[in-house]
């Protein structure tokens, strides 16, 4: 059984991620539970605040998905209640989680990554979008990556191959965010690779390599199981996997992150890796690339989650 007297597990939220989030939290609590950790499962409401006031837990978890997940809110709120938990500080969030800081963070460390624009809804309607997308294309080509600036799951997200289809790529992207940052897509191999620190500085997992059925890597093929086919580890040669395990824990160092993140990024044609995005509370589902590099590295899922928590608890508020 764990020392931790016990634990909390939060799992929900209001975000669009809402139901990844209740997937993510249940696999923990189940992980956690088989190591001998005593486990509650919160979502983020108005009785939250006043439960952990009266029962202070030992140490949080947080697997809340895109918005106050990640954005650094939540364990703001944790932070002012004096409760440590498992991740990056509310400062590290707020930069890993806007997509073009990011990029311009890791950029800044030598790592690379595809040449984008970043474009918010106002401007793209008041300099009138016509021109604004003809010039995109011009200078970015074509194929071009569209997504949110903030968020996750690939919600909003798509490939545009030809010119036609980035307005209504755009009306999708802005559905799901006010901000688009837009990619020159890069043809290649799609990685992930976890990153995990025990205390001795953060390491990576073996890379995990993603082949989706339809060839894009969408929120079905995301969470829906037999859409994707993964390899764990990856079919790289020791070179650029070595390569690639470098670029994770770079970004994760230069973004200030703790304890947790995990890495995507794409090998191109020449074996060079870039940059796509990090995640500070990555999905911890049945079909999620954290607990299949643990797994790929000889770890137990639960035993690591609780490794982490009591980490948490040590180290305190």
């Amino acid at each position: 059984m764990s020392d931790l007297g016990h634990v909390l597990v939060l799992a929900g939220g209001l975000s669009y991620e809402r139901e990844v989030s209740l997937r993510s939290g249940r696999r923990v609590s189940e992980a956690l539970q088989g190591a001998g950790v005593s486990v509650e499962t919160r979502d983020t409401d108005a009785s939250l605040v006043p439960s952990v006031l009266a029962n202070p837990p030992d140490a949080v978890f947080v697997t809340l998905h895109g918005g106050a997940g990640e954005d650094g809110a939540i364990r703001s709120v944790l932070e002012l209640l004096s409760i440590p938990y498992v991740g990056a500080d509310p400062d590290a969030c707020r930069v890993a989680f806007d997509k073009p800081t990011a990029k311009t963070v890791v950029r800044s460390v030598g790592l690379r990554t595809p040449d984008s624009v970043t474009l918010p809804k106002e401007t793209f309607h008041d300099l009138g979008a016509s021109a604004v997308l003809t010039r995109i294309v011009e200078r970015l080509g074509l194929p071009l990556f569209v997504k949110p600036s903030r968020g996750g799951s690939a919600l909003g997200a798509s490939i545009v191959r030809v010119a036609e289809e980035l307005p209504s790529a755009m009306v999708g992207c802005f559905a799901y965010g006010d901000t688009a940052l837009i990619e020159r897509c890069i043809k290649g191999v799609e990685i992930s690779v976890s990153v995990i620190d025990l205390g001795e500085g953060p390491v990576a997992l073996p890379p995990v390599e993603i082949v989706p059925d339809d060839g894009t890597y969408d929120y079905a093929a995301r969470y829906t199981a037999g859409h994707t086919e993964f390899f764990a580890p990856a079919r790289l040669s020791p070179e650029v996997s070595a390569a690639c395990s470098e670029m994770a824990v770079t970004a994760h160092t230069a973004l200030g992150l703790r304890d947790i993140s995990r890495t995507d990024l794409i090998v191109d044609e020449d074996g060079l890796p870039h940059f796509l995005e990090v995640n500070v509370a990555p999905g911890m589902t049945e079909t999620s690339l954290f607990p299949m590099a643990a797994e790929a590295a000889g770890e137990d899922f639960g035993t690591l989650c609780r490794v982490l928590l009591e980490q948490a608890a040590a180290r305190g508020a």
